[in-house]
């Protein structure tokens, strides 16, 4: 029984650590997966950050928006404060884990950020 227990809880650590290694996949990391450099979103001489402006060129916010219309209890994508346009960098971050910026003020929210 207790080799079966131990069984159990590698099998378990297995999937749970893989389920953790998707969900902690940093975007720089997505991004250069998809075949982006650097310097698609930094620019090639100096590097920079990256505006919003630059995210927007790639990922339109209306569809992402009609994309998440059914999470609840609400769009994180269309909401009162910013309708489509929330800044993308205050859930996404690309060289670190992302966040639910919503949820500092709205505790319901409690949303997966990718």
């Amino acid at each position: 029984m207790k080799n079966l227990t131990i069984i159990l809880a590698i099998i378990l650590g297995i999937f749970a650590g893989s389920a953790f290694a998707k969900e902690s996949t940093l975007l720089d990391q997505t991004h250069m997966a998809k075949g982006l450099k650097c310097a698609s979103c930094h620019g090639a001489e100096e590097r920079q950050a990256v505006p919003m402006l630059k995210c927007v060129q790639c990922h339109n916010t209306k569809k992402l928006a009609e994309k998440t219309a059914d999470v609840k209890p609400t769009n994180p994508h269309k909401n009162r404060h910013f309708d489509t346009e929330t800044d993308c960098s205050k859930c996404h971050h690309v060289h670190k884990k992302s966040e639910n910026y919503c949820v500092s003020c709205h505790q319901p929210f409690n949303f997966v950020t990718p």
